[in-house]
């Protein structure tokens, strides 16, 4: 690790020239650690699944400085993830640091953890949501999956305190077939203090160092079995807050169905996962990491139009952000003499369907 550049404060003139430039903010998904408490069926993270002396975590000064890396870079929303990140001693300095480099901060935990200190600390440092994993329609369920005993009555009175503190929380819910009613699974969000829901979609096998999938019964669905699943995701946000949006929904229909998708994925280019080992991917389905988070310079960049993973936090995001791209890169197909081309970018009709996911989340994103 070299000297450390000194950081370009954020002003309005900064974040025009690097969105007109590249698209807008990126995001990063950093997992500071792979140890986890709970025992996931469908996740190789699970307790008792990686052994403890293979346990990993990002030493906060290091955190530090790979965050001043995505800071550089025009990184500026960071969701902080394991392994469960609540089990990092150092994960309340990490997101303070995260803020004070202008970043939204979103931490994605199991809840076992959450109590009245650790929710106020986790206020304080700058946390801008939560984001707590349930799995089921009912506690017996969720926590029989989890192996966490009195976990949802954490979470629920975990919800009502960060309402209290001005911090946004988000239901994460993986396709499984523990969702025996998407109706029912809103009833009892509801119940735990959740008014949104986003919804992971279900992985058997990713190439990456992340763990969060498994070769389980319980996400193995079938292609007619899978395009149903994503109907009744369609279907429950009629009636409660899903924050995938439906364009997003359907192109992993049309994933499915092996047919032609509209969204490239920005993975590697506005979107990137950086691992305990501090090695920054193009996304969690990659095989091959792009490098250490301490070289990640534009250069090293890739966009190359994949389509070809089910990660909601890469797609998904994706879907929103592809107007924003378009308009970059007609900008600068107009700078380097490309007129008719420039055109095309801004003439595309998924430029207006990227618009409209951006406006229905637009509560959310405006929190964040």
């Amino acid at each position: 690790m070299g000297k450390a550049e000194p950081l370009e404060r954020d002003t309005p003139w900064s974040w025009l020239r690097d969105t007109v430039r590249l698209g807008g903010p990126g995001q990063c998904v950093f997992a500071i650690n792979n140890a986890c408490n709970a025992g996931c069926d469908f996740c190789n993270f699970a307790l008792g699944r990686l052994p403890r002396e293979d346990w990993k975590y990002v030493p906060l000064e290091a955190a530090r400085q790979a965050i001043d890396v995505l800071h550089r870079n025009f990184i500026r929303y960071l969701v902080i993830t394991g392994g469960e990140p609540m089990l990092h001693p150092d994960v309340e300095e990490i997101i303070a640091h995260a803020r004070d480099r202008s970043m939204s901060v979103l931490l994605v935990t199991n809840g076992s953890k959450l109590n009245e200190r650790s929710c106020r600390a986790l206020a304080e440092a700058g946390t801008t949501n939560v984001i707590i994993s349930i799995d089921a329609p009912t506690a017996e369920a969720h926590e029989g999956n989890r192996g966490l005993p009195k976990v949802c009555e954490r979470i629920r009175k975990a919800n009502a305190l960060f309402r209290e503190l001005g911090v946004q929380v988000t239901a994460s819910v993986t396709m499984s077939r523990l969702v025996t009613s998407y109706d029912d699974l809103a009833r009892f969000l509801e119940d735990l203090g959740f008014d949104n829901v986003t919804f992971s979609y279900p992985l058997t096998h990713l190439d990456s160092s992340f763990l969060g999938f498994r070769s389980s019964s319980l996400v193995a669905f079938g292609r007619e079995e899978l395009l149903e699943q994503f109907e009744q995701v369609k279907a429950l946000k009629s009636h409660f807050a899903v924050l995938n949006p439906t364009a997003g929904v359907e192109e992993m229909q049309r994933l499915v169905k092996s047919e032609e998708q509209q969204f490239e994925c920005l993975g590697g280019y506005r979107y990137f996962y950086l691992d305990w080992n501090l090695m920054v991917w193009r996304c969690h389905a990659w095989d091959a990491p792009m490098c250490s988070i301490f070289d990640l310079e534009e250069n090293r960049y890739v966009r190359d139009g994949c389509t070809k993973c089910m990660i909601d936090c890469f797609r998904d995001s994706s879907v929103m952000q592809h107007v924003a791209v378009s308009v970059a890169d007609a900008v600068r197909d107009v700078r380097e003499g490309h007129p008719l081309r420039a055109a095309s970018h801004l003439a595309k009709r998924s430029n207006l369907t990227s618009i409209r996911s951006a406006i229905g989340n637009a509560r959310w994103i405006k929190n964040l």
